[in-house]
């Protein structure tokens, strides 16, 4: 049963009005909760045309030709970091990846030495991702070029909720007025944190399922609608996106074993049956199966998008670099 409910009539509305001045008026991505539907919805067109480019024999442009993207992992990670080593790339950039486990933070530098040592070499564009919530922002205090949050502790992964977006924008048509379900560790994810306030903000309506010991402490200030129960939440869902058990951020006993976790909140395509006919199933990887989700329903085709996510991810990061550099390639060419 839901424990908390809100009128549609009072959700935030998708359409957007022309700007007064630049339609992306950050220096730096940190997160979504201060981008408005103008700001998302630039990126996601951008986003758009290097789909279309993804998709050609030659994938590459000029479009960034001569500048520098250091990526700065403190967390390993495969989608993300590959995804933006590509974008770079394929945009022209320099494109440089660190290891902490071989850097001078091994050897006791602090993050801030760190970062000042990278400012000190020029870098365009810094792309972070850290077990710590609020370090990227910290970073970004320290840094001269424009810097992407790839992920920080619990707070938010703002290139994810983008091509989730993008990915349910090219599937649905339009996410004003989709019944969205993010279901799973909703607790300990900085996804399902940055899918909430960018589905709010673009008019979806958001509903969370989980166990109580699984969200988060803030939920009723989420503007969502809160089920633990897998059937009810899923009644008449439009997109349903599991999560992934985030077992490192996990201090103590939050569920019962794995076998009862995939009985109650694992989605099978029995419980699937409770959504629209024409479902679209997310995750955002790497999955568990078998636990968070069945292979019959991740592997489906006709309903499963999560292998476009993960184009799609290309896409978007590509548009972030691309319009967070905007400016300084203007003053370059003038």
């Amino acid at each position: 049963m839901s424990t908390q409910k809100t009128d549609p009539a009072s959700y935030p509305r998708a359409e957007v009005s022309p700007p007064s001045g630049h339609l992306f008026p950050h220096k730096h991505l940190l997160g979504i909760w201060n981008l408005d539907p103008t700001a998302i919805k630039h990126l996601l067109d951008v986003a758009e045309g290097y789909v279309d480019l993804n998709r050609q024999a030659s994938k590459s442009t000029e479009t960034c030709s001569g500048l520098t993207q250091i990526n700065l992992f403190f967390e390993n990670s495969t989608r993300t970091l590959m995804s933006f080593e590509i974008a770079g790339k394929r945009l022209g950039l320099d494109t440089i990846s660190m290891s902490t486990g071989t850097s001078s933070i091994k050897k006791g530098e602090t993050m801030l030495d760190t970062a000042a040592t990278l400012n000190a070499m020029h870098p365009d564009v810094l792309v972070v991702r850290h077990g710590d919530s609020g370090a990227v922002k910290l970073l970004s205090e320290k840094m001269d070029c424009a810097v992407i949050n790839a992920g920080d502790g619990r707070a938010e992964h703002p290139t994810q909720a983008l091509l989730d977006a993008l990915t349910i924008q090219r599937r649905k048509g339009s996410i004003h007025g989709q019944t969205i379900v993010i279901s799973g560790d909703v607790a300990h994810s900085r996804v399902a944190r940055s899918n909430i306030y960018l589905l709010n903000a673009m008019g979806a309506r958001v509903r969370l399922v989980a166990p109580p010991t699984l969200l988060p402490a803030d939920v009723d200030l989420l503007g969502v609608e809160v089920f633990h129960h897998m059937e009810q939440g899923l009644e008449g869902a439009d997109v349903v996106m599991m999560l992934r058990l985030q077992n490192e951020r996990m201090q103590g006993a939050f569920l019962p074993s794995l076998r009862e976790y995939y009985q109650f909140w694992g989605l099978t395509r029995e419980k699937l049956k409770a959504a629209s006919d024409d479902v679209l199933v997310m995750h955002p990887g790497p999955m568990n199966r078998g636990v968070e989700i069945a292979s019959d329903v991740a592997d489906d085709l006709d309903r499963s998008a999560i292998e476009e996510q993960v184009e799609m991810g290309v896409a978007v990061r590509m548009a972030c670099i691309d319009v967070l550099t905007r400016d300084l390639r203007k003053e370059a060419a003038q």
